[in-house]
This record gives C-alpha cells, structure tokens and sequence, in this order.
C-alpha cells in the first residue's frame, strides 16, 4: 500500500494495513507532516510523488491511494500511479473535487480509461466519519478489488 498524503487519515490507514501484515510506504513532500514520529517504522518518500513513485515497484499486487487534499500533489501522483500496474488507484476527495479533479488530469493528458481507473471519492461508501472509519472504508474498498482480481 502506498499511501500519498502524511495526513491523520494516513496515519490510521497505515497503521490497520500493517496490521493486516501489508508492506506500507507514506509518499509525502511536506516534511512537516511526513515524519517518524508520526509514522514509526514506516517507510517515507519526501520527494515529490514522480520521484518517489519511481523509488516504489508500483505493481499489480500494489494499492495507490491520495490523501493531501492538495491538487497538485495528489494529480502528480495519480498521474505517476496511472501509469503503472497498480490494481487499486484511490484519491480521497468528494464528487465534486474529482470532477474538477478529472478535468485537469484530462487537462493534462489522463485518458477517458485512466480517470475511470481512479476510485473516488475513495473507500466504500458506509457514511464513514472520522480517520478510523474512512480507512475501514479504504481498506476494505482495496480488500474487495485485490479479491476480484484473482
């Protein structure tokens, strides 16, 4: 699981995927946020998401999923993530953030196939509320592709 974003709902999403024995990296270049302190033992990538991606084996058996809530941050990655293997794209966000967030990775050359590739807004929908219920919501989202895909 490569989790874009050193956010709280981040720090909860890392911490049930290693409980579920996943191998977790945190991609984020606000080095405020992306510490060993607030992700102990947790691989961290604080280079923009191109670079760090290109550090990363993005293959089918990886999960992609954006958490800052900052534009360009989260469309350098996705844009990075689309062109890999990657079974499970996520970007945190509502309907109307992917919407405008569609038309500028359109914008800049996303395919009509790769914006349907990104699930959002991401993890299945249950109402979630909190950082602990919306990484459920993730995990459980990415549980359900990876067994679809076998």
């Amino acid at each position: 699981l490569v989790i874009v974003g050193a956010t709280h709902i981040g720090q909860v999403l890392a911490d049930f995927a290693d409980r579920l024995g996943w191998k977790v990296s945190v991609v984020d270049p606000r080095t405020a946020f992306a510490t060993e302190a607030r992700f102990a033992g947790v691989p961290l990538y604080t280079n923009w998401p191109k670079t760090s991606l290109a550090d990363l084996v993005l293959d089918s058996r990886t999960a992609v999923v954006t958490l800052t809530h900052v534009g360009n941050i989260d469309d350098e990655a996705l844009t990075s993530a689309l062109s890999s293997e990657a079974f499970y794209i996520g970007a945190l966000g509502s309907k109307r953030n992917h919407a405008a967030r569609s038309d500028r990775l359109q914008r800049a050359g996303v395919t009509d196939a790769g914006i349907t590739r990104i699930r959002a807004p991401v993890g299945l929908d249950i109402s979630a509320e909190g950082p602990e219920e919306i990484a459920v919501s993730v995990l459980a989202e990415i549980v359900r592709d990876l067994r679809a895909a076998r």
